[in-house]
């Protein structure tokens, strides 16, 4: 593994890279060979809820699904946060029940997911996907041990250096999402931001991924 890619929806089967592709329980593609599970909170569907935890939790038993998620809060959409939240820590279980990581999609919820994972006692290592925002945000979150994830705002957003720079190097990882930019020109900016050479990122963050995933 040359490069890690922490989340991407697009599997792209190079041998270089290592992708932890998002699947969702009733659209499993089993020939996908490292993967997560998880109800997104843009599809919660109440009536296939328990039927999809049932999937989540027994693909979590297997050794290719790395990951629960991306699951998570999302206060800009119309499904109710009671029902968001409900959903998002009966996931939590699953994750903590089997030990696996947890990938999250957070939107203007931060405060709501810190809550849930001091209350609930989660242990098992939770990763902010995606991440956007600013300096006090990502201090934020790394003081209550999670983990951050870096991709298409990485690239969009130059502002995001100097929050980037001030992630802890223990801390951070790097994905694709949904964009059509490869996880080698996330990589790149990174090496770039951080004044490393390709080589020091790709050991750190296979040093991040040995410890949040124990392989």
């Amino acid at each position: 593994m040359l490069f890690l890619n922490l989340h991407t929806h697009k599997f792209t089967n190079q041998d270089t890279v290592l992708e932890l592709v998002n699947q969702y329980p009733q659209e499993f593609d089993i020939a996908i060979p490292f993967y997560s599970i998880g109800i997104h909170p843009w599809y919660i569907d109440e009536q296939n809820l328990e039927a999809d935890l049932q999937i989540i939790e027994s693909k979590l038993q297997e050794s290719n699904c790395l990951a629960l998620g991306e699951c998570g809060l999302d206060k800009r959409i119309e499904v109710p946060l009671e029902l968001q939240q409900t959903v998002f820590e009966r996931q939590l279980f699953l994750a903590q029940k089997h030990n696996k990581p947890v990938v999250i999609h957070c939107v203007a919820a931060f405060q709501e997911v810190i809550a849930i994972k001091k209350r609930l006692k989660i242990t098992v290592p939770m990763i902010m996907h995606g991440f956007s925002k600013n300096k006090q945000v990502a201090k934020e979150l790394i003081d209550n041990g999670f983990y951050i994830s870096f991709g298409k705002y990485l690239l969009r957003n130059p502002e995001l250096e100097v929050v980037f720079q001030a992630i802890p190097n223990d801390r951070f990882f790097l994905e694709t999402d949904t964009i059509e930019e490869g996880i080698e020109e996330v990589y790149a900016l990174a090496a770039h931001y951080k004044n490393w050479s390709m080589n020091e990122l790709q050991q750190k963050i296979k040093s991040n991924f040995a410890a949040v995933f124990k392989r």
